[in-house]
């Protein structure tokens, strides 16, 4: 009994597998409902590497913050990025949609949206300015209360200032009535001139409409200057919900210029909505910085074998 006992912890010792961790503080995440989760990757050598899904509630707490991958791996990690996935997700491969990233030093990174893994800029640089028209109100229904366009007039030039983005984002525009708290889209767009995704919209009049974002509000009349805001906001592709994502950078209230096109600056609000996070990678290396669960290995194995020939010598010796 005593000699299958042994046999078997020395067994289980010989093939025990050491085990790093990840361990994540984020800040500034939102919950992306049914359809998509949150996964974190670490880079060993340049290769991606899964440190599990997780989900984020209403207050944006984390459905799980500690992570386990081989101790290997968490050694040799050297960035950490964070993406949004489809779920359920049959591709084992990362999204393209890489919400924060950073670089590891000593076992721990900064993430961040402007890291070039992620999105590749914090947007505190965004500029916006927009003016108030209704160029597709043919029948004068309307007044320049009821349309908003990012533009500088006369020639006219692009209102807004935005970095490129990388694949799997998108900007859209919005005006959020501040009364209802209802945010209504006027597209999404990737570039700050041409027509955006919806040109002027399914409420604008039936006359054409300049090439750049914006919507005129004609049918149902919709006066912008009466408890309004104009948001431009980030968006994941797929869009994960219809209302702004938590991404925000430029956002103001509307405020009534008078008749004649003036534009109106837009303030920028990306520190204020930019999610941020601490990632901790513990390995028994130098480099996570943690001592994992130890392993015996080829030395267990050795053990095994030497204790398996004395005990049965040793039994034979007895039984002679």
């Amino acid at each position: 009994m005593r000699i299958k006992l042994l046999t078997m912890l020395l067994l289980i010792a010989s093939f025990a597998v050491t085990a790093g961790t990840v361990t994540v503080n984020f800040n500034g995440l939102e919950d992306l409902g049914p359809d998509a989760r949150y996964e974190g990757w670490i880079i060993v050598n340049n290769a991606p590497v899964s440190t599990g899904i997780f989900s984020v509630d209403a207050g944006g707490v984390p459905s799980e913050t500690s992570f386990t991958v081989s101790d290997a791996d968490a050694d040799a990690a050297a960035a950490f990025i964070l993406t949004i996935e489809p779920f359920p997700d049959a591709d084992p491969a990362p999204a393209s949609t890489h919400i924060l990233a950073g670089d590891i030093n000593g076992g721990s990174a900064s993430v961040t949206v402007g890291h070039p893994a992620a999105l590749g800029d914090d947007f505190t640089s965004s500029t916006g300015s927009f003016i108030m028209a209704v160029p597709s109100d043919t029948g004068e229904q309307g007044t320049y209360a009821n349309g908003i366009w990012y533009l500088i007039p006369p020639n006219p030039d692009a209102g807004l200032s935005l970095p490129t983005l990388p694949a799997g984002w998108v900007y859209e525009g919005w005006v959020v009535d501040t009364g209802l708290g209802m945010p209504i889209s006027t597209g999404t767009f990737t570039a700050v001139t041409g027509a955006d995704s919806d040109g002027g919209g399914t409420t604008a009049g039936p006359g054409g409409t300049p090439p750049f974002p914006g919507q005129d509000f004609i049918n149902p009349l919709r006066d912008l200057t009466a408890g309004h805001l104009a948001v431009i906001s980030i968006e994941p592709v797929p869009d994960n919900s219809p209302m702004p994502f938590t991404m925000k950078p430029l956002a103001s209230p509307i405020v009534d210029p008078g008749a004649g096109g003036v534009s109106q600056d837009m303030a920028n609000n990306a520190a204020a909505s930019n999610p941020t996070g601490q990632v901790s990678i513990n390995g028994s290396g130098g480099g996570g910085g943690a001592t994992s669960v130890p392993t015996l290995g080829f030395y267990g194995v050795l053990l095994l074998i030497l204790v398996m020939f004395y005990l049965s010598r040793r039994h034979f010796i007895t039984n002679k």
